[in-house]
């Protein structure tokens, strides 16, 4: 897929918020709307998946294997990374158990020991246990034709929503994906089929839907309001879609070093918890005032998630596209023939 510098660029600045959320958290300090970064990922999720299936068609067991190669390696690593210092006693709040750890590796949602929250070991990861599951309906709905899958994948996980909001249970697996915020995966696939199509919006309406999220975000943050997926998915799907009209207009130019923090993001996000943590109780134990700790923590941040990507994920990947057996349907046919 040739590259839509606007979405590279919303999701450097996603990854930063949930850098700055996390740093902010750490020392003190108030940047809860770092978290909706997570609700920008999940509309761009949508999108790219949308996109991708369009350009270059896959089985789906093609499509599931190649989103595992994606996304596993760096999570399974950083989550052993964890264990590791859990055991080592770096993380004396960490419980460790095996069925918390198989759950955690597969991503499965399930309650913590450590807290009973509904988060794996590596807690950044509870979002890829939304990406997964959507992934895999996604996978299944390739065996529909294409003018079917967006509506079938769509009233599924509306069904689903609503079925959350009749039933209580304390089962982790129905409280997780009968969330809301499900739905930002949908409407990404929506905005990638008008990008498709080409009806994105003209660039003076892009930048009125910039501007609006933006100040929605800051709003939010200004006034401590609270905030879910209903008010912060129309906000991130404002935001993807006037970026994308802007991109559409020609508006958005190359600039390498926030594409490069996009290509860089996923490794951002995992990555990132581990230095701002380290670089906080350092830094506390050594008398530094937060002050400094909250920006250093966040420069920290980015620079480990910048080293994971050019020292592990962008090889690992490499490596792993090099070894990629051809399984679009077409070399599939092909082969049976």
């Amino acid at each position: 897929m040739k590259t839509i510098y606007g979405i590279q660029y919303l999701r450097a600045f996603a990854a930063l918020a949930v850098v700055v959320f996390h740093a902010a958290e750490k020392t003190g300090h108030h940047f809860a709307i770092g978290a909706a970064g997570v609700d920008v990922f999940f509309v761009i999720s949508g999108f790219i998946m949308w996109v991708i299936s369009d350009r270059r068609p896959l089985t789906p067991l093609a499509f599931l294997v190649e989103r595992i190669r994606r996304i596993g390696p760096v999570y399974w690593l950083a989550t052993l990374v964890m264990v590791a210092g859990g055991l080592a006693g770096l993380f004396p709040n960490l419980v460790v158990t095996v069925q918390h750890l198989a759950a955690s590796l597969l991503f499965i949602p399930a309650r913590s020991p450590s807290n009973g929250e509904i988060w794996p070991v590596l807690v950044q990861g509870w979002t890829l246990n939304f990406e997964i599951f959507f992934y895999l309906v996604f996978a299944l709905s390739l065996t529909l034709p294409r003018r079917f899958r967006l509506a079938t994948v769509a009233a599924f996980f509306v069904l689903l929503v609503l079925a959350g909001g009749l039933f209580e249970t304390g089962n982790a697996l129905f409280l997780t994906y009968t969330r809301p915020i499900m739905l930002e995966f949908v409407a990404g696939m929506l905005i990638g089929q008008l990008w498709l199509t080409g009806r994105v919006p003209g660039p003076r309406t892009g930048m009125l839907l910039v501007a609006a999220a933006l100040a929605g975000f800051a709003g939010l943050e200004i006034f401590k309001l609270p905030f879910d997926a209903f008010k912060c998915g129309p906000l991130a799907i404002a935001l993807v879609s006037g970026i994308l009209a802007l991109e559409a207009a020609g508006k958005v130019g190359r600039w390498r070093p926030l594409a490069f923090l996009g290509d860089a993001s996923y490794s951002v996000y995992i990555w990132h918890t581990f230095a701002i943590s380290v670089l906080v109780k350092f830094g506390m134990a050594a008398g530094i005032g937060s002050g400094i700790l909250f920006p250093a923590a966040v420069v920290a941040g980015v620079i480990a998630g910048s080293i994971a990507y050019v020292g592990l994920e962008r090889p690992l990947t490499q490596l792993l596209r090099s070894n990629r057996p051809n399984t679009s349907p077409k070399a599939v046919q092909a082969k049976n023939a």
